[in-house]
C-alpha cells in the first residue's frame, strides 16, 4: 500500500481463490472459442454430408453469433436481477442445450435450431465471463485476469482445430456430430465449478448484503487491510447513488445511458461500443471460420492439409494471447491495443496482396507462403491488441450502476456485427474475391486504429470506482491543458501517457 493506501504496481500478487474464480468463469468462454475453431471444419462436413448450399452454410455458421445478441441484451439485466454466478449457470444450460441439439441433428433446419440456442448461451457468457472477473479483480491483476476470457476463447478455438484433424478420417455423417458434442463438457464442468464460486462482493454490496461481501472479499484479498480498503470503495460508490439498499435490479440504467448520459458517461459508451464494433468488423471470426475455403482458394486441397494449416494458426493465436495476458498489467491497455490494430492492417494488406497473386492461373508457391504467414500473423496481433483488451475494457470502464447494462449493450453490438460478418464473408467475397475482401478490412482496421488513439484513455492501475473520474479527467485534458484543479494528477491519466 502507499500513503493514500492504494495498491502499488510494484508487488504484485494473485491471490489463488481469486485466480481459480477468474478461471472457472472464464471457462465459459472456451464455449465460443471452440465453436468457432470446430466449425470451421465441422461446416464443410456438415455442407458435404447434408447437401447444403453455400448460403445456408453462411447462415449456419453466423446464427451462433447473430443470436448471441440476444443473450448479450438480456445479460445485462438478468445479472442485475439474480446476481453473477447465477447469469454464469444460465449461460452454461443454455449452450448445453444447444449442443445436445446440434450433435443430434438430422437435418439443416434441426441443427440451425440448436446454434440458435448455443448462441443465445455465448451471448450471456461473453458480457458475464469478464464482467464477474472485473469485479472479483484487485486493480494489479485485473488486467491479466480479465484477459482470461479471450485466452480461454483462443484455447477453445485450437481444441476446436485439434478435434478437427484428429476426426477428419471418420465416416462424415459421424465426424461433425462427435465435433459438435465434445463442446458439451465445459458447459458441464461450469455447472460443478460454480459451486466453489462466491457471488460478486459489488452486486452484494448493492443488494445491500454487506457482511456476504466482506466475508468473499476476506478470500478474495491477500490481506485483511487490503479487503477493508476494496470494501469501503464499493461501499462508497454505492451510497453515492440514491438507490436504497437491498432493492436495486438496475433501475434507471437505460434512461442514464441514452435519454440524459452525461460527458463522461457518453464517452464510455461510444469507446465501449467502438472497441466492440471493431472488433468484429476486422472480420478475425470470419476469417477463423472459413479459413479452410480461404486456404482452398490458395491451392491448399485435402482435409488434412487444410486442417493442420489451421491447427499452426491455432498455436500462434495461442502463444500471442498468453503473451498479451501476461504484459497486460504491466504495459498498459493502450499500446497493446495500438499495437495490435496496425498490425492487423498490415497483415491484412498482405493477405490481400497474396490473395490476388493467387486469383491468376499461376499459384506460385512464394504467394500461398506470404498467405499463411500473413493469416497467422494478422490473428497474433489480434490475440494481443483487440482479442483480450476488448473484454477487459468493456468490463472495466463502466461504473457499478451501468456495468452490466452498459456491457451488455457493447457486447451486443459486438454479436450483431460478429454474425453479419459470418453470415456474409463468403457471398461478398465471391463478388470482389478474397482478396478484395482482405483490403477492405484492412482499410477497416487502420480507421479502427485511429479511433483507439482517439478515444481510448489508459485504464492500467485505475480501481473500478475511479473510472468514471478518470473519463472525466480526461475530458478535461483535452479541453484544458492546465486545469489547475487537476494538478498532478491529471498526468497520470491523460489519455496519451502509456
Amino acid at each position: 500500500m502507499d500513503s493514500n493506501g492504494k495498491e502499488e504496481n510494484t508487488s504484485i500478487r494473485i491471490n489463488r481463490y481469486t485466480l481459480l474464480c477468474a478461471l472457472l468463469s472464464s471457462t465459459n468462454s472456451i464455449l465460443l472459442g471452440y465453436d468457432i475453431g470446430v466449425m470451421s471444419g465441422a461446416s464443410m462436413l456438415i455442407k458435404e454430408n447434408l447437401k447444403i448450399s453455400r448460403i445456408q452454410q453462411e447462415i449456419l455458421v453466423g446464427s451462433l453469433n447473430l443470436c448471441s445478441l440476444i443473450g448479450s441484451l438480456a445479460s445485462g439485466k438478468t445479472s442485475d436481477t439474480i446476481g453473477r454466478r447465477y447469469t454464469i449457470v444460465l449461460a452454461a444450460a443454455t449452450f448445453l442445450i444447444g449442443a445436445i441439439f446440434m450433435s443430434l441433428a438430422p437435418s439443416f433446419l434441426f441443427i440451425l435450431t440448436g446454434r440458435m440456442i448455443a448462441g443465445i448461451g455465448v451471448g450471456y457468457a461473453l458480457m458475464i465471463s469478464p464482467l464477474y472477473t472485473a469485479e472479483l479483480s484487485p486493480t494489479t491483476t485485473r488486467g491479466f485476469l480479465t484477459s482470461l476470457p479471450e485466452v480461454f476463447i483462443t484455447l477453445g478455438i485450437l481444441i476446436g482445430y485439434v478435434i478437427n484433424y484428429a476426426l477428419t478420417d471418420l465416416p462424415i455423417n459421424l465426424g461433425w456430430r462427435i465435433m459438435l458434442a465434445i463442446s458439451a463438457l465445459p458447459a458441464i464442468l461450469i455447472a460443478f465449478g460454480v459451486i466453489f464460486m462466491p457471488e460478486s462482493p459489488h452486486w452484494l454490496v448493492f443488494k445491500g448484503r454487506v457482511s456476504e461481501a466482506k466475508r468473499v472479499l476476506l478470500s478474495l484479498s491477500t490481506t485483511p487491510e487490503e479487503a477493508e480498503l476494496r470494501l469501503q470503495e464499493i461501499v462508497k460508490n454505492k451510497n453515492d447513488l440514491a438507490h436504497g439498499p437491498g432493492n436495486w435490479i438496475g433501475q434507471g440504467v437505460w434512461k442514464e445511458l441514452f435519454l440524459r448520459p452525461s460527458k463522461p458517461i457518453k464517452r464510455m459508451l461510444i469507446s465501449a461500443i467502438g472497441i466492440n464494433f471493431f472488433m468484429q468488423a476486422s472480420g478475425n471470426d470470419a476469417v477463423i471460420y472459413y479459413s479452410p475455403e480461404v486456404f482452398k482458394a490458395a491451392g491448399i486441397h485435402g482435409k488434412k492439409k487444410l486442417f493442420g494449416v489451421n491447427v499452426i494458426m491455432g498455436l500462434s493465436k495461442s502463444f500471442f494471447v498468453f503473451l498479451s495476458a501476461i504484459y497486460l498489467d504491466k504495459f498498459g491497455r493502450r499500446p497493446l491495443l495500438l499495437i495490435g490494430s496496425f498490425g492487423m492492417a498490415v497483415s491484412l494488406f498482405g493477405l490481400g496482396f497474396g490473395s490476388k497473386i493467387l486469383e491468376g492461373s499461376g499459384k506460385p508457391v512464394w504467394a500461398v507462403v506470404v498467405c499463411i504467414v500473413a493469416v497467422c500473423a494478422d490473428v497474433s496481433f489480434f490475440s494481443i491488441g483487440l482479442g483480450p483488451i476488448t473484454w477487459v475494457y468493456s468490463s472495466e470502464i463502466f461504473p457499478m450502476r451501468l456495468r452490466a447494462q452498459g456491457s451488455s449493450i457493447a457486447i451486443s453490438v459486438n454479436r450483431l456485427v460478429s454474425g453479419v460478418v459470418s453470415m456474409t464473408f463468403l457471398s461478398i467475397s465471391k463478388k470482389i474475391t478474397f482478396g478484395g475482401m482482405f483490403f477492405v478490412l484492412a482499410g477497416i482496421m487502420v480507421a479502427a486504429t485511429g479511433f483507439y488513439y482517439v478515444s481510448m484513455p489508459e485504464t492500467k492501475g485505475k480501481t473500478l470506482e475511479e473510472m468514471e473520474t478518470l473519463f472525466v479527467e480526461d475530458d478535461d485534458d483535452n479541453n484544458n491543458n492546465n486545469n489547475e484543479k487537476q494538478g498532478s494528477h491529471d498526468k497520470g491519466v491523460d489519455k496519451g501517457v502509456v
